[in-house]
């Protein structure tokens, strides 16, 4: 297959018009076309329903549209990895980002990277750990922040902190005298909390239970964005990781504090693939990972987190 008929598939898969890929590739739209038509001569299936609205994936497209995206990252990846450049380590490196750390820690790591390793591209992903873990399996990810679930024997982890569930609260609710909120006076407020089967919401129900609390839940999603928009804008609570908060509550927009009677805490964990080389960029990138939660514990911008000790 050619290079440029794969790239071509995936733009039009991305913009759903050939006029549209054509424009980015900067080349004329019949080529654009042709490459189309020949990727779908050699595998003697439609790749797309020309319909009014524009080009749309068959299954055979999406199929292929999914491996063609990995083998031009691969590619990608190579160039930049092998690139003369004595002074640098450089590469392409895709990490994934837990979504309740990112807005903390995504602008500390791109920033201390760009300071170190100048000749790296980092790319950022963020979802929830379970989307995190797949990506990482399928390659998508060179490396990834999960919560501690249980990893196939193909995940390598590395344990980095511990941190602690936090109530959340609307801005101004003065939650407790010490900051420390019992899970027992949860059951007096509203909640909107994580869909059911999501690992967080698994650890809250746990901890509801064992705090004896009869939960009034007003509202499930899967976003943790509208957790807290919800919890400023209409009186709910929450209970979230506290790195995903410690910024609202710092600046007022949200309340909140750490959640007792029973103590519950998630680790957060550094993975990579098994049995899979390791480049120099994803090298040093990981260290950088640890490198910058150690400290954003060590100063307290991640709060009631705790570095997790390596043995040795």
């Amino acid at each position: 297959m050619d290079l440029k008929h794969l790239t071509a598939l995936v733009t039009v898969s991305e913009t759903g018009s050939v006029t549209k890929a054509a424009r980015l590739l900067r080349v004329v739209q019949p080529a654009v076309s042709r490459y189309i038509r020949a990727l779908e001569d050699e595998v003697g299936v439609l790749l797309f329903e020309r319909t009014p609205q524009g080009m749309t994936l068959t299954p055979a497209g999406e199929i292929l549209v999914e491996r063609a995206r990995r083998a031009l990252l691969e590619l990608e990846r190579a160039r930049a990895e092998i690139r003369p450049d004595r002074q640098h380590v450089q590469g392409i490196v895709t990490l994934g980002l837990l979504e309740s750390a990112a807005e903390l820690l995504a602008g500390p790591l791109l920033e201390s990277v760009g300071r170190q390793h100048p000749g790296i591209d980092l790319r950022v992903l963020s979802a929830f750990s379970g989307h995190l873990q797949q990506w990482l399996l399928d390659g998508v990810a060179d490396m990834s922040l999960l919560y501690d679930l249980a990893s196939p024997p193909s995940i390598s982890t590395t344990p980095v902190l511990r941190e602690s569930l936090w109530a959340v609260a609307p801005p101004g609710t003065v939650v407790a005298d010490d900051g420390a909120v019992p899970w027992g006076s949860l059951g007096r407020q509203r909640l909107v909390l994580p869909v059911e089967g999501h690992g967080l919401r698994t650890l809250i129900d746990q901890a509801l239970h064992t705090a004896g609390v009869e939960p009034t839940i007003t509202c499930q999603t899967n976003s943790m964005l509208v957790q807290k928009k919800l919890v400023a804008t209409t009186g709910v609570w929450s209970v979230l990781p506290a790195a995903s908060i410690a910024e609202d509550v710092a600046t007022g927009r949200l309340a909140g504090g750490r959640l007792t009677g029973p103590e519950v805490s998630r680790t957060i964990v550094l993975a990579l693939q098994r049995g899979i080389r390791v480049s120099p960029a994803v090298e040093v990138v990981a260290v950088e990972v640890v490198r910058v939660m150690r400290r954003l514990v060590g100063s307290g911008a991640w709060p009631t987190a705790h570095v997790v000790a390596q043995p040795g």
